[in-house]
């Protein structure tokens, strides 16, 4: 029989911010429980930010070099493949309660008052939407309305997130994501697909109920100090994301930001106790990851942006109740989101899409480390859209545009930051894990440039590069599979 596919998204979720991975302070049972029961991926990152571009990457299994989603609102072309065309290749209705935020192709729609040509914040082609919980909120807004709550509450989605800790827990987003999901999982009798899409921890910093108060800021730990010199870049971002200057103020974030993921894990347990009640508990596929980091004040800075990986260092977990030999390992191997597409349709028993630039983690889950892994893990950040802002590119003469992005290179002992302009960074990580110390010596600097530029010549586009038009066609998909 078919597995139940549960898939699920936290905004911002760094990967050192959870029990499981050793964090002394944050108290998260529910996913610890999970990670024991499945496989955790310690060292998984993200391949983008912000949020739309994070979660093209993971959604396609494509890197951003090749997906093209470089901002909030950068349309993700209709041609590529996708988790949710995959499960439904397998069989499945896949469901989707939260917010995908993957902008249309324009060039599918007809209609100029379309409002998908004015907001970002689409579903990614394939799921059906039961719960939309865009940055509008709606649905939510509504219900605290029918609770009683009146005013800027129940018309400024903002302020309702930000006063979060002056309502009960019993009323927070989380609660009504994860209570419409339970409810439709009650409704099901066969194989199942669902994607939960939870925007918490996320800004505002503000815990919902007593979470507010889980965690003394008093307790929690320092960020990592500011690099000297300062590169020009990083100085652009301290203007621009910067984190409180006040130590106490920061320390507040923090404690806010722990309590949250608390909140989060609390209501994956009540998933996971209906999944036991149900019977469904050892048969359900569940993945859970994130769509970029947070930098929590980590170089000075605030949310996700950059080159430092507290941006882009993720939770990881994947449970398969049908490998047991996995169960309770920690893989220390670099794992990516762009892993996590190829594992569902392995899991799900459908081919692995060409385009995909990561690998099935399924070898992982049965407890073997395939031969050939990876030695190093990559992430990109494109800025074009706050150049935009700034004065007019015409095309073709102007360029400029195209320089405004830069690729990481993260290996056990090196980051190698190369920028679109030909600047380039690199820091010695196995000396100074905080980032703090930078590396010049050509030995080092240059196997690390070159990795980086085979790197993207082994992952240019594909999807048609197997194919031959002679003899009837010939490939890796003399039939190819049908996007619709």
């Amino acid at each position: 029989m078919r597995p139940n596919v549960l898939f699920v998204t936290l905004d911002q979720f760094r990967g050192d911010s959870y029990g499981a991975a050793g964090h002394p302070l944050v108290r998260t049972p529910n996913l610890d429980a999970i990670a024991a029961a499945g496989v955790r991926f310690a060292r998984h990152y993200a391949q983008a930010a912000p949020c739309a571009p994070g979660r093209a990457a993971l959604y396609t299994g494509t890197y951003q070099m090749n997906n093209r989603v470089v901002a909030n609102g950068t349309p993700l072309d209709y041609r590529f493949d996708n988790v949710a065309r995959a499960a439904l290749r397998a069989g499945y209705n896949p469901v989707m309660f939260g917010y995908t935020d993957q902008a249309a192709d324009p060039r599918r729609i007809t209609d100029p008052n379309d409002p998908r040509l004015s907001n970002w914040e689409g579903v990614l082609p394939g799921f059906e939407e039961l719960l939309c919980l865009d940055e509008r909120h709606a649905p939510w807004l509504a219900w605290l309305q029918s609770l009683g709550y009146t005013d800027k509450v129940v018309t400024d989605p903002e302020y309702a997130l930000s006063t979060e800790h002056k309502r009960p827990a019993e009323h927070s987003v989380t609660q009504f994501l994860t209570d419409h999901f339970l409810d439709w999982l009650n409704t099901q009798d066969g194989p199942w697909f669902a994607h939960t899409s939870f925007i918490r921890p996320h800004p505002p910093y503000r815990a919902a109920g007593e979470y507010e108060a889980m965690y003394s800021p008093a307790d929690c730990p320092p960020p990592l100090p500011i690099p000297e010199p300062i590169h020009r870049y990083h100085a652009m971002l301290l203007q621009g994301t910067p984190c409180p200057s006040d130590p106490a103020k920061l320390a507040y974030l923090c404690a806010q930001y722990y309590g949250m993921i608390s909140e989060v894990d609390h209501h994956l347990g009540r998933i996971v106790a209906a999944l036991k009640a149900r019977g469904e508990w050892d048969n359900t596929v569940i993945v859970i990851t994130a769509d970029h980091g947070e930098q929590l004040g980590d170089q000075g800075l605030q949310q996700k942006c950059g080159y430092f990986e507290s941006s882009y260092h993720i939770i990881g977990i994947v449970r398969d109740p049908a490998h047991t030999a996995g169960h309770g390992t920690v893989v220390n191997d670099f794992t990516e989101n762009v892993d996590i597409l190829p594992t569902l349709c392995e899991l799900m028993d459908v081919p692995v899409p060409v385009q995909c630039d990561g690998l099935p983690l399924t070898p992982f889950l049965r407890g073997e480390r395939p031969p050939h892994w990876r030695s190093s893990a990559h992430y990109e950040w494109d800025w074009r859209d706050l150049a935009i802002a700034q004065r007019e590119h015409p095309w073709p003469w102007d360029r400029s545009l195209e320089r405004k992005n830069l690729a990481v290179l993260r290996t056990d002992a090196h980051a190698y930051v190369q920028f679109g302009n030909g600047d380039w960074l690199c820091f010695d990580l196995a000396a100074d894990p905080s980032w703090q110390t930078q590396k010049t010596d050509p030995a080092v600097v240059l196997p690390l440039a070159q990795e980086m530029l085979v790197w993207r010549q082994q992952h240019l586009d594909r999807q048609l590069t197997g194919m031959l038009l002679r003899d009837g066609g010939i490939g890796r998909h003399p039939d190819p599979v049908s996007v619709s």
